[in-house]
């Protein structure tokens, strides 16, 4: 994507299209939980690649009601807790069914067939291919992000009279380093 444009957003129809597709995959339980972690969590790609079943297993070994990606992933110097999507949770238990004994706590979320984790660029590519296999032109690894990040700046009871979420409330969710930077990839609502 050239430097000055912002990956667009989707609709709900082309998230449920983006599911669709993905549940023809090879690997659709784990790809389900890479498209979940973008639009129902609001996660980067480096998020994303660095998720450990740490991060989303309570001490019972049961799937959480929140995640707490790591700091080294977020942007800030603090991490955060993103509440969990009752369909993101649901996602998380079923690829935790069949991956079994392989949600040791040290281990990643996602990862490929050979390997140990993904990369940020490895996750970032995975959905570039994802999109451009669908048609869906100008998305990028951004675009859960971003969809995520607008859809909850329009349920904000925080909007000011110009039409503008609360950016406190819009950075402690998204953990975007700067303020103006969180606003900027907001959409503002059609009138």
């Amino acid at each position: 994507m050239p430097l000055g444009r912002q990956a667009k957003l989707v609709s709900s129809k082309q998230q449920s299209l983006v599911l669709q597709h993905v549940a023809t995959t090879r690997h659709p339980k784990r790809a389900r939980v890479i498209v979940l972690l973008s639009f129902r969590a609001g996660l980067r790609a480096k998020e994303i690649a660095s998720l450990t079943w740490a991060r989303v297993m309570d001490a019972d070994g049961e799937v959480c009601e929140e995640i707490a990606p790591e700091d080294r992933a977020s942007k800030g110097r603090g991490g955060r807790r993103v509440p969990l999507h009752k369909t993101l949770r649901q996602a998380l238990t079923d690829l935790q069914a069949i991956r079994g004994g392989q949600t040791r706590l040290d281990r990643p979320v996602v990862y490929p067939e050979r390997g140990r984790g993904m990369s940020a660029a490895t996750v970032t590519s995975w959905f570039g291919r994802l999109y451009c296999s669908i048609g869906l032109v100008g998305c990028s690894s951004h675009t859960g992000q971003r969809t995520f990040i607008t859809s909850a700046a329009r349920k904000i009871v925080g909007w000011s009279a110009r039409g503008h979420p609360s950016m406190w409330s819009l950075n402690l969710s998204s953990r975007e380093g700067s303020l103006l930077v969180g606003r900027a990839g907001i959409e503002p609502a059609a009138t």
